[in-house]
C-alpha cells in the first residue's frame, strides 16, 4: 500500500538531535504503514547508520547520501524516491508532535492542492538567542500576508502533495546555504497560482541552540541568502523584494513587548537581538552584493 505520507529529513553532522527527531516520529498518531521516513546525509563526517538501525521495526526508514550539496539538494533526493502521496519536511533538530501528521492530514483534506504549514515552537526557552529567532519567525508569518494568505513557510514543517512539488520544481538546488531556500519555493509556489495555508496544530518543536555569535553568523547567512533570492527573482522577469517599510521594522523592534509574544521579562534582550539579526542580515546581504554586483545567478529553476 501507498504511504499517506514521506517524511523527508536532510541531516548534518547532528547525530543525537537526529536520534530526537527519529524518537518523536515513532510516537505519531498515524498508523506506522501510512508513513515512511526518508533520512538525507548531506555530506556529513558522523556516521549515522547506527542511529538509523536503532529505529528498525519502529519505523519504515530509509537512507541517502550525498556530498555536502545543502539542504535544498537534500530535500530533493529525498522527494525523488519518496513512494508517499504527500511530502512532509522537516528538519533534524525538531521534534513533531505525536499529533502532525494527522494534523497535516486534516488540513489537506480541507485545502487539497494546497501548501500546509504547520507551527513551529522553540523548545528551548531559556536560550534567549533561540527564543529571539523562532520569535523573529513568528513575526514574519504574521506580517508576510497577501488578502490574508500567508506567502511565507519555513522549510521544517511543510507538506504537500508529490505531484505538486514535482510540478513546481522542487527546491532550487543553487542556493548553497541554509538561508532563503524556502523563501524561494514559496514565492515560485505563489507565482504559479498555488494556495498557502497555515495549520497551527500541527506543530514540530524546534531545539536549536545558539549562542550570540552563532546567532549573529546565523543571520549574515540569512543576509547572503536574501541577496540569492532578490537575484533570482530579477533573472525571472519579476521586481527583487523591495526594502520593507519603516513600520515594518518598528513593528519587529516592539514584537517582543506585545503579549502575545510570551517573552515577558525578556523583552528588552529579545528586541536587542532583533536589532542585531537586522544588522547581521544586512552585512550578508551587502557582502554578496559587493561579491557579486551583476550576478546572473544559476540553478535548476528559472
Amino acid at each position: 500500500m501507498r504511504p499517506v505520507f514521506s517524511v523527508v529529513i536532510p541531516t548534518h553532522n547532528r547525530r543525537e538531535a537526529l536520534r530526537g527527531c527519529l524518537c518523536a516520529l515513532t510516537l505519531q498518531e498515524l498508523p506506522r504503514d501510512a508513513f515512511e521516513v526518508i533520512v538525507v546525509d548531506d555530506g556529513g563526517s558522523e556516521p549515522i547508520e547506527d542511529v538509523m538501525q536503532g529505529f528498525h521495526g519502529q519505523l519504515n526508514w530509509r537512507l541517502q547520501r550525498q556530498e555536502r550539496s545543502g539542504p535544498a539538494t537534500a530535500r530533493n533526493l529525498g522527494a525523488l524516491t519518496a513512494r508517499g502521496e504527500n511530502l512532509a519536511f522537516t528538519d533534524d533538530d525538531c521534534a513533531p508532535s505525536p499529533e502532525w501528521l494527522v494534523e497535516l492530514q486534516k488540513s489537506l483534506a480541507m485545502h487539497p492542492g494546497s501548501l500546509i504549514g504547520g507551527r513551529v515552537v522553540n523548545t528551548l526557552a531559556g536560550n534567549w538567542c533561540s527564543s529571539a529567532s523562532q520569535l523573529l519567525i513568528d513575526y514574519l508569518y504574521a506580517s508576510y500576508t497577501e488578502n490574508g494568505a500567508p506567502r511565507f513557510f519555513a522549510s521544517n514543517n511543510i507538506v504537500l502533495s508529490q505531484r505538486a512539488f514535482a510540478d513546481v520544481g522542487g527546491f532550487d538546488e543553487s542556493f548553497p546555504l541554509a538561508a532563503a531556500e524556502d523563501r524561494d519555493f514559496c514565492a515560485r509556489w505563489t507565482r504559479d497560482g498555488g494556495s498557502m495555508v497555515y495549520a497551527p496544530s500541527a506543530i514540530v518543536r524546534h531545539a536549536h541552540s545558539l549562542t550570540i555569535p552563532e546567532f549573529a553568523r546565523q543571520h549574515f547567512r540569512y543576509g547572503r541568502g536574501a541577496y540569492q533570492f532578490r537575484q533570482r527573482i530579477v533573472r525571472r522577469g519579476g521586481q527583487g523584494p523591495r526594502m520593507e517599510p519603516l513600520s515594518f521594522y518598528l513593528g519587529l523592534l516592539s514584537y517582543p513587548f506585545a503579549a502575545k509574544s510570551g517573552v515577558g521579562a525578556g523583552s528588552l534582550r529579545i528586541s536587542l537581538l532583533f536589532l542585531l539579526s537586522q544588522a547581521a542580515n544586512a552585512a550578508g546581504f551587502l557582502r554578496e552584493a559587493l561579491a557579486f554586483p551583476s550576478t546572473a545567478c544559476g540553478g535548476k529553476h528559472q
